[in-house]
């Protein structure tokens, strides 16, 4: 026992920077995804880093991609976090967001830092499993 509490504790140890960095990263997907909920796109745009923001220029420009092209984040039932991975130096936190009529998406976040935390640099549409084309 006292060896498994040992390993437990190093182990957590070991994890803890990978642990509060996992969890800031779904903040601020939750954070934007809440924004979405309440149709305020200025406040979701902040999440967003500053590739997306001088892709988009406007919040109302990205609301509106966000609409057409992501209804699932703008108005989702259920998101779960998946795992967050490290792929060619860079963060991607998979989501499984369920959207008001039950269907599951996978949903890919890539994640940057920037001086003020967190911010969603891509969202990549991904195939459900056991979905063939």
């Amino acid at each position: 026992m006292k060896r498994f509490l040992l390993m437990l504790t190093l182990w957590a140890g070991l994890s803890g920077p990978a642990v509060a960095q996992s969890s800031e990263i779904q903040s601020v997907i939750d954070n934007q995804m809440d924004a979405f909920l309440s149709d305020d796109f200025a406040r979701a745009f902040t999440f967003a880093s500053p590739n997306i923001r001088n892709l988009f220029r406007t919040p109302e420009n990205f609301g509106s991609m966000v609409r057409n092209g992501y209804p699932m984040v703008w108005r989702p039932a259920e998101v779960r976090y998946l795992e967050l991975r490290e792929i060619a130096g860079d963060l991607w936190q998979m989501v499984q967001v369920t959207d008001a009529e039950g269907n599951v998406h996978l949903l890919d976040y890539q994640m940057i830092a920037g001086r003020d935390g967190w911010k969603i640099n891509a969202v990549q549409l991904l195939q459900a499993p056991g979905v063939s084309a």
